[in-house]
């Protein structure tokens, strides 16, 4: 009985330490950032402005490339 008590204890120390790190991960997934990043921490307006930019200059010459294609 005890045995199955202290294994029942492990099991959901085990699920919570899970559901924390699969937050974690999956918040800073969300946001297009690394794994182990911090996901509380504020990104800067200008931080958010070059990465928006950064994408959209990007796929703009994704596309004049492929019309040079065609």
């Amino acid at each position: 009985m005890y045995e199955m008590n202290i294994k029942f204890k492990n099991l959901l120390f085990g699920l919570f330490i899970g559901l924390l790190l699969g937050l974690w991960f999956g918040v800073n997934i969300g946001k297009g950032r690394s794994i182990v990043a911090n996901p509380f921490a504020h990104q800067s307006f200008s931080q958010k402005v070059k990465s928006t930019v950064g994408a959209s200059v990007e796929r703009i010459g994704q596309e004049i490339k492929g019309q040079r294609d065609n």
